[in-house]
């Protein structure tokens, strides 16, 4: 025979579990249409590549802006980001100056825009938390085709500004330098290019 003893842990147990089921969709809900800004300070760009085939060398760059438009659909979404290349940083003062204003590298004062925008947006999962994101990339003056890989998609009502629905995701990819024409000094700095980006973007919670 159950006694009241078990009956009052078990209610106590259902309610708090049911209690804690809006936090928990509060934390992690899933993308919602709209257009989502990317948030320049909560959003990162950073690059690696071979140096002489003895170390990496890794680098960051400004992400400037750009928008995250999401359809009713989530594969109906399109996605642009820009970024500033005049605010290479790689640890080294001179060797950023080089990077910044050498023909073959950046060379910011000729070619100061480098620019994702989005062609088709392919979920692999019925989660929506990974995607292929294909597009194009203009950097060093040159405009070609570039894949992001995206994953850890997750969504949620910002806890400090409650007014704002906060999405982030990370992504990958790879280019080849010379495909911009960035072709410098190849015996002493490798041709592939490894990008990561971690972005945050914000539209308001009312929005649909």
């Amino acid at each position: 025979m159950i006694s009241r003893r078990q009956i009052l842990m078990t209610a106590t147990t259902f309610g708090a579990a049911f209690l804690a089921m809006p936090a928990l969709a509060d934390s992690a809900p899933g993308l919602k249409p709209g257009t989502y800004k990317i948030d320049p300070s909560h959003t990162y760009a950073h690059f690696s590549v071979d140096h002489m085939g003895l170390s990496t060398m890794h680098g960051r760059l400004d992400v400037t802006g750009g928008t995250i438009e999401v359809g009713q659909s989530p594969s109906d979404s399109r996605i642009q980001v820009s970024l500033d290349p005049a605010s290479v940083d790689t640890g080294n003062k001179a060797r950023d100056e080089h990077l910044r204003d050498q023909e073959g590298f950046f060379n910011t004062s000729q070619y100061p825009k480098m620019r994702f925008q989005s062609s088709r947006v392919v979920f692999d999962d019925e989660d929506h938390d990974e995607a292929r994101v294909e597009g194009q990339l203009t950097l060093h003056g040159v405009t070609r085709p570039v894949t992001l890989e995206v994953d850890d998609i997750a969504c949620r009502v910002n806890p400090l500004e409650k007014s704002k629905y906060t999405c982030g995701f990370s992504a990958e990819t790879q280019i080849k330098r010379s495909d911009f024409g960035m072709k410098a000094y190849p015996d002493l700095v490798g041709d592939q290019i490894e990008i990561s980006l971690e972005v945050e973007a914000n539209k308001p919670v009312d929005e649909s």
